[in-house]
């Protein structure tokens, strides 16, 4: 029988999300295969950035293919596979799907927050205090 897995064998949390010493946070490859083709390695991140970018890609109408593959579900990396039509370049493409999905976020904080305040306004001298 194998030995059970002693708590003190987990990885800490914070080993999870914050880059170790000399660790980039995304390494770029061309793909030679492809005209303007690359894949990005993202470190310490998972499914919800990979598919946030992985829409925001594929609503440019300068990205042909955008997709992601994640090597191993134990360890927080995932790979993202741009190919554009030549006008950006992936590197390009990435940057500005980025700058469009924190555009979206900070508009959804900001309409989150009115409508959050307007129902607190709204219940106001009401009975329901559920809020």
């Amino acid at each position: 029988m194998g030995r059970a897995r002693a708590v003190n064998d987990r990885p800490d949390r914070f080993e999870l999300f914050l880059l170790g010493d000399g660790e980039k946070k995304v390494t770029v490859e061309t793909i030679t295969q492809v005209p303007n083709a690359a894949l990005f390695t993202f470190q310490k991140e998972d499914h919800t950035l990979a598919n946030l970018l992985r829409d925001q890609l594929n609503r440019s109408p300068h990205c042909t293919f955008a997709a992601y593959k994640v090597p191993h579900p134990l360890f927080p990396t995932f790979q993202l596979r741009v190919h554009t039509d030549g006008a950006l370049t992936p590197k390009e493409a990435v940057i500005n799907a980025c700058r469009e999905a924190v555009q979206a976020l900070e508009k959804l904080s900001q309409n989150f927050t009115k409508e959050w305040e307007l129902k607190k306004i709204a219940n106001v001298g009401s009975a329901d205090i559920g809020y």
